[in-house]
């Protein structure tokens, strides 16, 4: 059980509660700031007639319509239906739960206004595996999340669809096979549901979570295909990095001189006084996007234990304040950043594979015994080149663009969401690209006639009960997909991660 309190969320954190499937609970301090911050807006509705948007206004263009209160729970109501105006994909399951999680988690600050019984509905859906339909299209990452988040707070009211079970049941029959009521939205908490940033964090956290692995991945493959490629160890000398210390430049050689710990095929003696670029930089190239997924990390751990909805609710200030934190914009700065730095473990991946299978040093040509009659590893190279070059395409920037909505009000728009639906490819991609490099380094490494680093030995060994060598042509694809999905079922102690 994880309890909801005041403790930030980290990646470790959330990493724990979800591969350990684990149930969430609010903290008795988090339930009093939920009550407090409701109790004090059920009285100043009760006692002022003065404008407050969203909470007796209009929305958007429509701010300045007054809305009388016995009409407040229809206005909150029509808002979710309205604005459920997602197409496109679905949004895998995984996330969903992840912006269950972060929705209940800026919720529970006590500075949105909304019931009790709201937040622990979600927490019901969280806990049971209740996944709202959600739509990937639709965001604008400016207003909030608006459209997807729309989707996710559907059920609440007996509305939308929902995945359960392994079976798609809509809201309504979801609240009769459990006995719940509808919520009955009181006045803001539409808007506190569907304000927020919950869509573009949960992309963001779940790319995360992946490209913290797959950067330490791509330095265990790159090792092996150092190994490979009979490339020389001197790059990555302390002493190198040291009068250049950029720390995830530091420490990629130094993670490279922990797998390569004892090898003999490293020690031994070299006929090559220099190696590639996408060998001997390895510790620039890769540091660079350690620095990068860093970087964005902080920024994405500052949003996902914040207040994003709108207005805000301060109690002890007495101030009701419409501002702007919905806006997407530090998110969608840093995933196009991140988007950028994955793709670039990718490319050079490539250029490793290329090098493997070119013929160069020891090497066949193509990393087969018998070339011409069969084609080897010639065609897994082009495919990684093909993705490689998608990457190029899907890192171009999403936060450049800005387009005017609702009649002008919100004339400046992230695009973080298009940004954020972007990354995530990317970083399933660059999983791919290192999974064809594994399968390519593996086969380049059988030809070898000394051993690698014990540490490397015994990953291989795993990773070929796996995939076997190579002896002659066979369906590629079912060996670059099994790459991948070795790589996506190891698990990593995240003390080595985060």
């Amino acid at each position: 059980m994880h309890s909801i309190d005041s403790n930030p969320l980290d990646l470790a954190t959330i990493h724990t509660i979800l591969s350990s499937n684990e149930k969430l609970s609010l903290s008795q301090s988090a339930i009093e700031r939920i009550q407090k911050c409701r109790a004090y807006l059920d009285e100043k509705m009760s006692s002022m007639s003065t404008p407050i948007y969203g909470i007796n206004t209009g929305f958007g263009a429509l701010y300045n319509v007054k809305i009388k209160g016995e009409n407040l729970q229809k206005l909150q109501e029509n808002l979710v239906m309205s604005h459920a105006c997602g197409t496109g994909d679905e949004v895998p399951q995984e996330i969903v739960k992840l912006m269950l999680l972060l929705k209940i988690q800026s919720l529970s600050y006590g500075h949105s206004g909304v019931q009790l019984a709201t937040v622990n509905r979600l927490i019901d859906f969280y806990n049971n595996d209740i996944f709202p339909v959600v739509y990937e299209q639709g965001s604008l990452g400016a207003s909030g999340d608006l459209s997807p988040l729309a989707h996710l707070a559907l059920p609440l009211i007996g509305l939308g669809e929902v995945d359960y079970k392994g079976k798609r049941i809509l809201g309504e029959e979801l609240l009769n096979q459990f006995g719940w009521d509808k919520i009955n939205l009181q006045s803001k908490e539409g808007l506190a549901l569907l304000n927020g940033t919950q869509f573009m964090s949960a992309y963001g956290i779940h790319s995360l979570l992946k490209a913290h692995k797959l950067s330490y991945l791509a330095d265990l493959i790159g090792a092996i295909s150092l190994e490979a490629f009979d490339g020389r160890i001197e790059p990555f000398n302390e002493l190198v990095h040291l009068v250049r210390p950029h720390r995830g430049q530091l420490k990629t050689a130094n993670r490279i001189q922990e797998f390569l710990q004892d090898s003999e095929l490293i020690a031994q003696e070299k006929q090559h006084v220099q190696d590639p670029y996408s060998f001997r930089c390895i510790p620039q190239v890769h540091g660079a996007t350690k620095d990068t997924i860093r970087f964005v990390t902080k920024t994405f751990l500052t949003e996902i234990n914040a207040v994003t909805d709108n207005p805000n609710v301060f109690v002890d200030e007495d101030e009701i304040i419409s501002g702007g934190n919905f806006h997407g914009q530090p998110l969608a700065l840093t995933l196009d950043y991140l988007s950028i730095a994955m793709s670039e473990l990718a490319n050079i991946s490539e250029r490793r594979i290329y090098q493997l299978v070119s013929g160069h040093r020891h090497l066949p040509p193509f990393l087969v015994s018998n070339p011409g009659l069969n084609s080897g590893f010639m065609i897994p190279q082009y495919t990684a080149a093909s993705i490689v070059s998608q990457n190029k395409q899907l890192a171009t920037p999403a936060s450049i663009d800005s387009i005017e909505s609702s009649n002008g009000q919100e004339d400046h728009v992230s695009m973080g969401a298009n940004g954020a639906t972007k990354a995530r490819k990317v970083v399933n991609n660059v999983q791919t690209v290192l999974g064809i490099e594994l399968f390519t380094a593996s086969q380049a490494l059988s030809f070898g006639k000394a051993k690698s680093s014990p540490f490397l030995e015994s990953f291989l060994n795993s990773f070929r009960e796996e995939v076997s060598l190579v002896q002659e042509d066979r369906v590629m694809h079912n060996s670059m997909m099994a790459a991948s999905q070795f790589i996506d079922s190891l698990d990593i102690d995240s003390e080595e991660l985060f």
